[in-house]
């Protein structure tokens, strides 16, 4: 037998297929081929026709047995087309030049440790079985396109750890009735799977360490019936969630929809449109160069944490506006944003208590809450900072009357506006934050307000005092000095003093209210003397009636002199004037002694002279300390 003529035993119609493999041309109807013919032809590798590229295209044909090239080097290219195959073709540590599979049904095929140096296509098959694809090679892409892959008994239905494909890996429109295994896989260009729908009992789409130089498409209807695993990814280009539904096994069982864990993306993660989660989506400690858009999504979990990203870098937005709708906790404590924060028109439902957690949270630019943010529970952002503006504007606190709407304590931002739609029942706590510019709308001032240690440069609309202070009035665990004087001093910094004496008498008749019997008596007469040193001209007022009073008298009922000798003159202002001011001496009161009702005039004016210089100094040390 010579090269150039197929074994004697042989049917004519595989006569037909290794004259079509010389001559590279496709071979059809074919009814039925044994899978070692395929073999010897392959391994054996007649010479071609002279001009013609050695090739097996093979289209409509049933191959039976085992088509085994393990460990087989087949530089060639074989493609079957609409091909049925009864056993699992093995490809186990074989070299090939291309590797076609397009249409084909089959009950599963290994290639574990094979490389194929140029395309290798297994789409739109029909496979019944384990497609076990471990530690593959493939010299330029990779295509599971339309095919579909059913397993019984939860095991893999695509196992593909520690593959390796040196451009793009495409598994569009792909079923799979079990989990899919890329661990330790590296594809250098993009990694699509749009479209595709892939169930597992647990998890559906098993990538931890995932290195992908390009993209990772999960969107264009991509189905996802367990968790997605992608720990420690690596991924190059963006992260496409765009018109997909992940569904997760339960966040109890430690398996959410989506796991990005201590991965990194180079580009963003765009999920703004249609992205529906059941589950959790799982960012904690991950990198994203780019952005976060997670607008229009719509995570449901209920019953815990719908989306943790504690810890999560971005370079970019966070972008959760424009309909964005989580049940269950949004927990960003700790995040780095380099851009802005931006939930627009978000709806947050924390069925805990809790809708939104970003304590700890630092912001390059904007971090918004507003035009048409609705929360269903408690906004928790303490020791957070905002390099720009933190805006609460048009927002909705949905939380019952005692409990915390909104939590801002020790956090820092250049401007604050706290204007809502409507006052919220609950309690707004701004302790010990500070900000530049503070703007709010008296008509959604909060029933309950913290204001202890909160310090800002101004405050917009500038109101009367008269009308900021019942701002004050709403602390619910009682009286605190200091926001009388912060709003006072703000007051005082820009040029409107009497409004910051209005404040700080304010002040101390609040205090008033702390003090026992006594102490309260002697307030009230500094209220009522000198207003506690910020209305010195009462004090001025009451003296000059009391000289008046007391000059009256005195020159229609003089006192008698004593003593012996000539007296002096009896002037009875100056006489007035000596028991006003106790501590100036005119020489009338020792020259002249009261007889009958002119001592009780005496002892009033001596006891009101006492009572308004002492009170009057006590006011005077205020203002000293004031300034």
């Amino acid at each position: 037998m010579s090269d150039d003529r197929p074994p004697d035993a042989w049917e004519p119609h595989e006569r037909r297929i290794w004259e079509a493999y010389r001559r590279g041309e496709w071979c059809d109807d074919v009814p039925e081929v044994r899978a070692e013919v395929l073999r010897w032809l392959l391994v054996a590798a007649p010479p071609p026709v002279r001009g013609s590229l050695a090739r097996l295209r093979l289209r409509g044909a049933h191959i039976t047995g085992t088509l085994d090239l393990a460990e087989a080097e087949v530089r060639c290219a074989i493609r079957l087309w609409s091909c049925r195959l009864d056993e699992a073709p093995r490809f186990d540590g074989g070299r090939f030049g291309a590797l076609e599979l397009r249409d084909c049904a089959l009950p599963g095929l290994t290639a574990v440790g094979a490389r194929v140096d140029q395309e290798c296509v297994i789409a739109g098959c029909v496979i019944d079985g384990t497609l076990d694809l471990r530690s593959l090679s493939v010299g330029t892409r990779l295509s599971l396109d339309r095919s579909r892959v059913v397993v019984p008994d939860g095991r893999a239905a695509v196992d593909a750890q520690s593959l390796a494909v040196e451009e793009d890996f495409s598994a569009a429109e792909m079923e799979c009735t079990g989990p899919v295994y890329l661990n330790s896989s590296d594809v250098r260009d993009t990694l699509d799977f749009r479209g595709a729908r892939i169930r597992g009992e647990r998890t559906c789409l098993q990538a931890p360490e995932l290195s992908v130089g390009g993209g990772l498409h999960l969107d264009r209807g991509f189905v996802s019936d367990g968790g997605i695993d992608l720990y420690g990814a690596s991924i190059g280009g963006s992260l496409h969630l765009e018109d997909s539904t992940l569904t997760g096994t339960g966040e109890k069982r430690g398996q959410p929809a989506l796991q990005l864990l201590c991965a990194t993306v180079g580009g963003d993660i765009q999920a703004g449109r249609g992205l529906v989660v059941r589950g959790c989506v799982d960012l904690r400690d991950t990198t994203v160069r780019g952005s976060v858009v997670l607008k229009r999504a719509r995570l449901h979990q209920p019953a815990g944490t719908a989306l943790k990203a504690q810890r999560l870098h971005v370079g970019g937005n966070f972008s959760c506006r424009e309909g964005f709708v989580s049940q269950g906790l949004v927990d960003i404590r700790d995040a780095r944003v380099g851009g802005s924060v931006l939930f627009e028109g978000a709806e947050l439902t924390g069925l805990a208590g809790t809708a939104l957690r970003a304590n700890g949270i630092e912001v390059g630019a904007e971090f918004n809450c507003c035009d048409g943010l609705t929360a269903h529970g408690r906004i928790s952002l303490s020791n957070i900072t905002v390099r720009a503006r933190l805006c609460f504007e048009g927002a909705l606190f949905d939380v019952p009357s005692g409990k915390h709407a909104l939590v801002c304590r020790r956090s820092t931002a250049a401007e604050l506006e706290l204007s809502p739609r409507e006052a919220t029942e609950g309690v707004v706590d701004l302790s010990h934050t500070r900000v530049g510019v503070l703007r709010d709308d008296p008509g959604t001032w909060p029933g309950a307000l913290l204001l202890e240690g909160f310090l800002y440069d101004s405050v917009h609309p500038v109101l009367p005092a008269e009308r900021r202070l019942p701002w004050l009035d709403r602390e619910p665990t009682g009286f605190a000095p200091q926001p009388y004087e912060q709003l006072a001093a703000n007051y005082q910094q820009h040029g409107r003093d009497a409004d910051a004496r209005t404040v700080l008498l304010a002040k101390q008749r609040r205090v008033r209210r702390t003090l026992a019997w006594p102490a309260r008596a002697w307030s009230i007469l500094q209220d009522v003397t000198v207003g506690y040193g910020y209305r010195p001209l009462r004090a001025v007022g009451l003296l000059a009636a009391f000289f008046a009073i007391g000059t009256a008298v005195f020159a229609t009922w003089p006192p008698a002199p004593t003593g012996e000798g000539k007296p002096p003159d009896f002037q009875p202002a100056i006489y007035t004037l000596d028991l006003l001011l106790p501590v100036v001496d005119f020489g009338q009161e020792r020259a002249f002694s009261p007889h009958g009702g002119l001592q009780w005039v005496v002892v009033v004016l001596v006891s009101a002279g006492w009572l308004l210089a002492t009170t009057a100094a006590a006011g005077a040390n205020r203002v000293l300390r004031r300034t």
